[in-house]
């Protein structure tokens, strides 16, 4: 290897370390209102993959599955998803009206996408939580995704500066120690972050897969905990490679209401 090919490689490597922190990955499930009330039925639900935060988008692939959760009844919703763009990138949108109340999780399988700069493929298993009509009860059921986060804190009704618990669970059990990647959604791009750290917080679970993590301002807030799938899929070359499979959860807080002068 030449002295050129050996300072380029390097810095490939010093970079994507430096940046790390920065470039976190987020299946993204986002609905237009976090909660249904009478006076609006529906809701409309944008699917993509993204860096939150920075605002940096990344082709989606139309995903394998789309559902929604309600009681014991599944139900698929893959064909009403319709073409966007979300970031400059491709993305994919829907609707949906809430018939009756209940507590409704709306997940996302979406097709492993190749990373060539972590060479390998990630799969975000995606989930939000959506309640219609006063419904309080189901809210912390798993749905039985491969990898999901089972919220501890009522994932809706909550303020700016709740302290948001979950617990992580890999093939149905707890994973202990799993580590949780925390962004918000700056979808106007009004925050400025004071270094690449503060992009993407950093959360560790304990023994239980259980993790706390106080969201200080309103607004959109994904959780993902990733692990490490017992599979291979093969690269654009053919290669086996390893995946990274991601339980995805993203939560509204409403602003702190204003006292009355």
């Amino acid at each position: 290897m030449n002295n050129t090919l050996k300072t380029t490689l390097l810095s490939t490597i010093l970079c994507c370390a430096i940046s790390g922190q920065a470039q976190a990955h987020f299946g993204m499930l986002i609905p237009d209102q976090n909660s249904i009330e009478q006076s609006k039925k529906s809701t409309s639900l944008t699917l993509s993959f993204s860096h939150p935060f920075e605002g940096i988008g990344m082709d989606m692939a139309l995903p394998e599955k789309f559902t929604v959760t309600t009681g014991t009844t599944t139900t698929d919703l893959l064909k009403s998803l319709q073409p966007t763009t979300v970031m400059d990138h491709k993305a994919w949108k829907t609707s949906y009206t809430f018939k009756r109340p209940g507590i409704y999780q709306f997940t996302m399988t979406p097709a492993p996408y190749w990373e060539p700069a972590e060479d390998l493929s990630i799969i975000h298993y995606t989930k939000t939580i959506i309640p219609a009509y006063g419904d309080d009860e189901g809210w912390d059921v798993p749905v039985g995704l491969p990898t999901e986060i089972v919220p501890l804190l009522r994932p809706f009704g909550n303020y700016a500066g709740n302290s948001f618990s979950g617990q992580v669970l890999l093939q149905g059990k707890p994973a202990p120690g799993a580590e949780v990647e925390v962004e918000f959604y700056n979808k106007d791009g009004a925050l400025k972050a004071p270094g690449d750290y503060h992009v993407t917080q950093l959360v560790k679970a304990d023994q239980n897969g259980v993790f706390n993590f106080t969201c200080p301002w309103g607004g959109w807030w994904g959780f993902a905990a990733l692990s490490e799938a017992d599979y291979t899929i093969k690269d654009p070359e053919g290669k086996d490679k390893g995946v990274e499979i991601g339980a995805v959860l993203w939560i509204y807080l409403d602003p702190k209401p204003q006292a009355e002068k």
